[in-house]
């Protein structure tokens, strides 16, 4: 009898050690790897690092960062140049228009660029903001990280250090973004950011003054063409590459909201709005209505909420819902991944959210698309608390 016993005790010890060695299947083995809709309160998911996610449907883009990445094993020490030049590439090719030179002019037609790259190891961050004449915005902001003890460099002083660090000046404006330009003056600059100055901005160009101001408050002009931001005029390529060790870098680059007032800098440059990267946490990338997310640091909101215990998929939520506290008629989107290779997306304001992933799910060689549904306009809002 004693024998037997130990024989089916040995039984059951096989049997759950096989258990555990056996692989099981994943939510990511089961999706499709070339596109996949999931919507804002799906399950994470996870793939097996190095990675490469990006906002938008910028494939190019994606796919060129995740073969710097590949140039090592395992993606060491490649993630900053994966970040940079994965989103250099988008400035390049002129992403949408929103990324790079010769789109968005601002209201006097110009073009200007902003960018950054945090290291989520040192919590290091190179920035440019509102930069002028100079194509490389993301590269420039690498030199602004590893060869200055600064954090941003904004307007002609930021050209003044590209043109320094070697990088070469010219317009940034094509014929393209000089016609965007010409037919919005032709509409009387319509729509634009003013509000409570004279001449009224809501039939008429500037330049404007200060409205004379009685002892109450004027109130908004609600009748005036309100400026609808979305992926047609303000799309920010934002980018997080992490290697098989967890090592973290995240950046972005836009040339910020078509015919904005000159010298506005939106939230893309700003850690903690645009992009965020910890190494112990994870990283998170934002996009959207940039003067109004950049009020509330989503992309640090949702690494925090990670480091709280959240999953990415609640983590992008908190950024976005907390906005939707204050901001009923906003668009934006989250993209939160954990330092283990587990995403998610949230969004407001579209139908759904495009996003670009390569990493070392089957097959490793496929750049995919995925997406997600946006959290509903008539849904009661919530704040999820970190």
């Amino acid at each position: 009898m004693y024998a037997v016993g130990c024989i089916w005790v040995f039984c059951l010890s096989f049997v759950a050690s096989a258990g555990l060695t056996t692989p099981k299947p994943t939510l990511n083995t089961i999706l499709s790897t070339t596109s996949k809709t999931t919507t804002s309160t799906a399950p994470t998911v996870g793939d097996p690092l190095p990675m490469v996610i990006n906002t938008w449907n910028f494939s190019v883009a994606n796919a060129f960062a995740w073969r710097i990445l590949k140039q090592s094993k395992g993606g060491l020490r490649q993630t900053r140049n994966a970040v940079v030049e994965g989103c250099s590439k988008c400035e390049t090719i002129q992403c949408d228009r929103t990324v790079g030179y010769g789109g968005s002019p601002d209201e006097i037609g110009e073009t200007t660029l902003d960018a950054m790259v945090m290291d989520g190891s040192t919590m290091d961050v190179g920035a440019v903001g509102g930069m002028r004449r100079t194509k490389d915005a993301i590269k420039v902001a690498r030199n602004v990280l590893e060869h200055t003890q600064h954090t941003m460099l904004v307007g002609d002083a930021a050209t003044n250090f590209a043109s320094a660090m070697g990088f070469k000046t010219e317009s940034l404006t094509t014929p393209e973004s000089k016609d965007m330009w010409l037919q919005w003056t032709a509409e009387n600059c319509q729509p634009n950011f003013w509000r409570n100055v004279h001449p009224d901005p809501t039939v008429s160009c500037g330049p404007y003054r200060p409205k004379p101001s009685a002892l109450t408050r004027w109130k908004e002009d609600r009748a005036r063409t309100e400026y609808e931001i979305g992926r047609n005029n303000h799309d920010t390529i934002g980018m997080i590459a992490i290697d098989v060790e967890s090592n973290i870098h995240a950046g972005t680059s836009t040339n910020g909201a078509r015919h904005k007032i000159p010298g506005r800098v939106g939230d893309s440059p700003i850690p903690g709005a645009g992009a965020y990267a910890d190494n112990e946490v994870g990283a998170a990338v934002a996009t959207g209505d940039g003067d109004i997310m950049m009020r509330f640091l989503p992309s640090l909101l949702a690494v925090e909420a990670m480091r709280a215990g959240k999953s990415p998929a609640e983590a992008a939520e908190v950024g976005i819902r907390r906005i939707l506290k204050h901001y009923k008629a906003f668009m934006g989107a989250v993209i939160a991944v954990d330092r283990l290779g587990n995403y998610s997306a949230a969004c407001y304001g579209l139908e759904e959210f495009p996003f670009m992933v390569s990493s070392m799910a089957k097959p490793v060689n496929q750049t995919r698309l995925e997406k997600v549904k946006c959290i509903p306009a008539q849904e009661t809002v919530t704040v999820v608390p970190l």
